[in-house]
């Protein structure tokens, strides 16, 4: 149904569906720039918008009743929009979505800010308060800033989840995750790492592989990639001091969403069918060595 006609978007459910039957709750908050973006790359059409996700969630209903899921309008929207409009697509990436937060217990159980405040007191990790030209959100994450004797390297995971999952509350982050890695920018990187990587590259999807950039020391090289208005003075920057305590008094002041959303005891007739799988572009092994702990690079990521 992706990139298809009205005629060839209908499902029984969304065409039986008359106008004033249509789910309330949602109220678009997009500009008109962006609804006409949604509309071209994602075929995302306003006068079908509430149709499509009703689909969805009979969907849902039929094939996973068992699943333990929000079915709210804005909710279902995301992974509509993450898979352009695509019924089928968009079922697969819910169900993978709680799939993975049912397997991996470490990473998502009790995951609300005030359980991560060492993380967020390291600075190793924020968001820039200014999006690229793209209007993407750029996450700065600092491995230097990581002490492992502190606290074990999940913690971090932790908080890089939190941090997507707080971006996507917004309707203009809402194509992927549903998110999409845009670009992943390296700086000052250990020469091991070039070494890795040049290693893993050929395994990696060429989409992904081509979203990495490694910059060693040279920021020119980062500059060309992202402008120097939004970048802080220690990055070459001209958008001052790196400020990390906005963005953790911003996830401190949603507790009550996070516990919401995730602190609530699972159904026990919970269950859900297929692969765990990540946001695209991160791996799902969490381990690693030492050496890679102790590394200095600095790494930015787009979304």
């Amino acid at each position: 149904m992706s990139g298809g006609s009205d005629s060839q978007r209908t499902s029984p459910s969304a065409a039986s569906l008359s106008e004033n039957e249509l789910p309330p709750g949602y109220v678009c908050s997009l500009s008109e720039e962006l609804v006409a973006k949604a509309r071209e790359e994602l075929q995302e059409k306003p006068e079908w918008r509430l149709r499509d996700v009703q689909a969805l969630r009979d969907m849902v209903r039929k094939e996973h009743p068992t699943l333990s899921t929000s079915l709210d309008d804005a909710f279902l929207l995301r992974f509509l929009r993450a898979r352009k409009f695509d019924y089928d697509r968009a079922l697969q990436l819910l169900v993978s979505y709680h799939s993975c937060r049912r397997s991996w217990p470490e990473v998502f159980s009790n995951l609300r800010p005030s359980a991560l405040k060492d993380v967020l007191a390291s600075g190793f990790l924020t968001v820039l308060p200014h999006t690229d030209p793209r209007g993407c959100h750029v996450v700065l994450i600092r491995p230097d800033r990581w002490i492992p004797s502190n606290y074990p390297i999940t913690e971090n995971i932790r908080a890089i989840y939190l941090t997507l999952e707080k971006l996507i509350q917004s309707e203009e982050t809402q194509d992927g995750f549903p998110i999409r890695i845009k670009a992943v920018h390296v700086v000052n990187e250990p020469r091991i790492f070039k070494g890795i990587f040049a290693i893993i590259k050929p395994f990696l999807k060429e989409k992904i592989a081509n979203r990495f950039f490694l910059h060693g020391s040279d920021l020119n090289s980062l500059h060309t990639n992202l402008p120097r208005s939004i970048l802080p003075g220690e990055y070459g920057g001209t958008a001052g001091e790196l400020d990390t305590a906005t963005w953790n008094a911003l996830l401190l002041a949603s507790e009550d969403d996070f516990v919401r959303e995730f602190c609530q005891p699972v159904p026990a007739c919970d269950s859900v069918e297929g692969p765990a799988l990540l946001p695209e572009g991160l791996a799902a092994d969490a381990q690693c060595d030492d050496s890679v702990r102790a590394g200095k690079s600095q790494l930015y990521a787009c979304y």
